[in-house]
């Protein structure tokens, strides 16, 4: 992602708090120091809490909008919106979620925009990701097989891809999906239970012949 605009730029990486953060878990002390740092007025510490979630964020938007450039512009005025409610937080919810919330809310807003000029599925990320010594034959069948997973994703409503992006990829449980996109539990289990039935109904005829 491109640097965030308008949002303050910290002074240095916090690589080492970076790697716990991306291994999973919540917010650690030294997470909460910033944030508390943060909602003071602290400029630095915020543009550290953006290195942390910038990749989740923008991997929310681009579930939902289905645009790279889109997704970036989304993450990126979510960071300003937090940024100016920041003193407003009060910590009722973990501040990933309350970020989440905000993201999910600016790319449902930006995919209803989209919605009826988008021309194909966004791009699927490089095979850069591919184990090294695989065969061609593996790699054209891996691209393929994520290629059809991302026109089957295509399909579904931006409530359902989020709710996919967040339970199924993020590992986040319903009541936590629930709370960051602001629906009650039964409504995220209704997301899934019919994405599941739209993903699993668009295989056999998906023209991807790649077999599950």
């Amino acid at each position: 992602m491109k640097p965030v605009e308008g949002v303050p730029r910290s002074k240095g990486a916090m690589d080492a708090l970076a790697a716990r953060h991306a291994t999973g878990g919540g917010e650690d002390p030294d997470e909460r120091a910033l944030l508390d740092r943060a909602r003071g007025g602290d400029q630095a510490a915020y543009r550290a809490l953006v290195d942390l979630h910038r990749d989740r964020a923008f991997g929310l938007a681009l579930r939902i909008v289905r645009s790279r450039s889109d997704a970036e512009e989304v993450a990126q005025d979510a960071f300003v919106r937090a940024w100016l409610a920041l003193p407003r937080f009060r910590g009722e919810a973990r501040f990933s979620t309350w970020l989440h919330r905000i993201v999910a809310r600016r790319a449902f807003d930006r995919a209803a925009v989209l919605k009826g000029r988008r021309a194909r599925e966004a791009a699927v990320e490089e095979a850069e990701h591919l184990a090294s010594g695989e065969s061609a034959a593996e790699a054209a069948a891996r691209t393929a097989l994520a290629l059809k997973l991302e026109r089957m994703m295509g399909a579904l409503s931006p409530a359902q891809r989020a709710a996919v992006t967040l339970f199924y990829y993020e590992g986040r449980s319903v009541e936590q999906v629930a709370m960051t996109l602001g629906m009650p539990e039964n409504t995220v289990k209704t997301h899934l239970s019919r994405a599941r039935a739209a993903l699993r109904a668009a295989w056999p005829r998906d023209a991807g012949g790649v077999e599950p």
